[in-house]
């Protein structure tokens, strides 16, 4: 399956990982003008603005000082030997035809205000258009929020970024773009409230890598923080409570991912981010499904069609189809299950959504797999395992080799269904997927006791009691009876 790669770290117009950017290109100098030193870290000082102001407007040093000044004050400020008062820099400024707040800061007047407008403009074309337009918009904002020193709308842009790089399955180069984020904020000295998205997405990129407890950490460790200091921000508080749901689950701890939808929905009525509300209750509809409440949970998923549908919020859209494909073939009415599963499909693949649309396949392969489809789930599952592997989506490929599995054993081929048992456990221990991992010691445990090995099935079965499972942990197939 082609896709355009977003642009990774190295491919960005940023300047330095520290957030400085690269200073602008000097303009050539006039005949007998002093030119300001040189600064090694490349950032523009007030004595070189004002010699390129002055430079681009083809004035030269008289008429700058004229009538107040003299030429040779003009050259010391520009060679930065001199600061020159608060009068001086009012009159250089309008001599330049500048504010004053520009030559002090180096900003055009309303540039915060124009990158602010810039940036909700790249949100809707990632929401609704082409991903790779996005990331080259983000990119741009990157660039000029850091050259302008607006540390707010830096982080946006490099958030931006991560999400965009999200969205092409590329987690390396997503998490270092959220973590240059955080950073610029916590540089600036941000409050925490303004590092969650930055943190969200670090998140995320470990969990879509398998790497759930790590996940927990962070979303944990921020909630930690902001009641600890009573920063009662609701938007804040439901970005992070909706974002641990998904680990919680793959980690089979249900009462705490129940506890998260519960204080999610608690805080609901405060948000105004109609996108944040819609992506809470698409998570809490996993809380729901676990619960089997498969009614409330497709309630939930129609509320947050409904919003994305409004916002024209792609990719999330999708994203309801998958789940309510999910509680579907947990209801086992497979047919629906089925549509709804390649209605995301073709959604996400349409967006360039590799990862996601690789996970989704797994998913629609075990619907096709339970239909009797057997040869249609196996060709589709060899196709989607190359876009697994190197820390993607490690729950969902172990998924792939449990199914792989189980087709082998129907078709009596006991060796290979080993095979891909043991790569699937392999995979979930690594993510310590509770739930997945006590369903796989099962079939494993199974398989061994058929072919005569009684010792490595109750070894087997042993790791799996250990793991706990409970109906609906599973990311895939029916909700588990209880096995042992």
């Amino acid at each position: 399956m082609s896709q355009k790669r977003a642009p990774g770290p190295a491919a960005s117009p940023r300047g330095t990982r520290d957030g400085r950017s690269r200073a602008p290109s000097q303009a050539s100098a006039a005949p007998g003008d002093a030119r300001p030193s040189a600064f090694p870290d490349g950032s523009e000082t007030l004595g070189r603005r004002v010699y390129r102001l002055r430079v681009e407007r083809g004035l030269t040093q008289r008429q700058v000082a004229d009538p107040s000044y003299t030429a040779p004050y003009i050259s010391t400020v520009e060679a930065g030997k001199v600061q020159p008062s608060e009068k001086a820099l009012r009159h250089i400024a309008g001599r330049l035809g500048v504010g004053y707040e520009e030559l002090v800061s180096g900003r055009p007047a309303h540039a915060a205000t124009e990158l602010r407008m810039r940036l909700t403009e790249a949100q809707r074309v990632l929401a609704t258009g082409d991903p790779e337009d996005a990331a080259a918009l983000y990119a741009r904002l990157d660039q000029e929020a850091a050259q302008y020193g607006l540390d707010a709308e830096h982080a946006a842009a490099l958030v931006g970024l991560g999400n965009c790089a999200v969205e092409a399955g590329e987690l390396g180069p997503a998490r270092e773009y959220f973590e240059a984020a955080e950073s610029v904020l916590s540089q600036a000295g941000a409050p925490l409230t303004q590092r969650v998205p930055a943190i969200r997405g670090r998140a995320l990129t470990h969990l879509l890598a398998g790497e759930l407890r790590y996940a927990c950490y962070l979303l944990e460790t921020a909630l930690e923080e902001l009641n600890a200091r009573g920063l009662r921000d609701p938007a804040a508080l439901v970005q992070l409570y909706t974002a641990i749901i998904g680990p919680y689950m793959d980690l089979g701890t249900h009462a705490r991912a129940a506890q998260a939808a519960e204080l999610a929905l608690a805080l609901a009525p405060e948000v105004a981010d109609p996108a944040l509300v819609a992506r809470m209750h698409r998570s809490v509809a996993r809380t729901m499904i676990a619960e089997g409440r498969a009614a409330e949970a497709d309630a939930s998923l129609v509320k947050a069609s409904e919003y994305y549908q409004q916002l024209q919020i792609r990719t999330e859209l999708a994203h309801c189809h998958w789940m309510r494909g999910y509680v579907l073939a947990q209801a086992g009415t497979l047919g629906e299950a089925e549509a709804a599963y390649r209605t995301a499909q073709g959604m996400l693949v349409s967006r360039r959504a590799a990862l996601y649309a690789h996970q989704v396949g797994v998913e629609l392969a075990d619907v096709l797999h339970r239909q009797g489809k057997d040869e249609q789930a196996e060709s589709l599952l060899r196709d989607l395992l190359g876009g697994f592997g190197s820390g993607r989506g490690a729950v969902h490929e172990a998924g792939a080799h449990r199914l792989l599995g189980l087709i082998a054993e129907r078709h009596e081929d006991n060796g290979r269904a080993e095979e891909h048992y043991l790569s699937a456990l392999r995979l979930l221990e690594h993510a310590e997927a509770a739930g997945d991992l006590a369903d796989l010691c099962r079939l494993l445990g199974d398989l061994y006791r058929r072919t005569g090995r009684v010792e490595a099935a109750l070894d087997t079965y042993r790791t799996g009691l250990s793991h706990q499972a409970a109906p609906g942990t599973t990311t895939l197939g029916p909700a588990p009876a209880r096995p042992f």
